[in-house]
């Protein structure tokens, strides 16, 4: 992995709310999710600035973010 890469930020809780629109371990859509490889490394710092307020919103608990974010 380039060591500029952002992480994905997948816990390996796979499961997505009742909803159907965000996973309840990540807290990504499921484009997200399925783009995550082929996401620019711009997008991807976006998703990651995104899950702190899903987390919160979704009542999940909050996750450290890569360091530079």
């Amino acid at each position: 992995m380039n060591p500029e890469s952002l992480p994905s930020p997948c816990i390996n809780v796979c499961k997505m709310d009742a909803a159907g629109r965000f996973c309840l371990g990540c807290a990504r859509r499921i484009d997200e999710i399925a783009g995550w490889g082929q996401a620019s490394e711009a997008r991807k710092r976006e998703i990651w600035q995104q899950l702190p307020a899903r987390r919160a919103a979704l009542g999940l608990k909050p996750v450290a973010l890569p360091e530079g974010l």
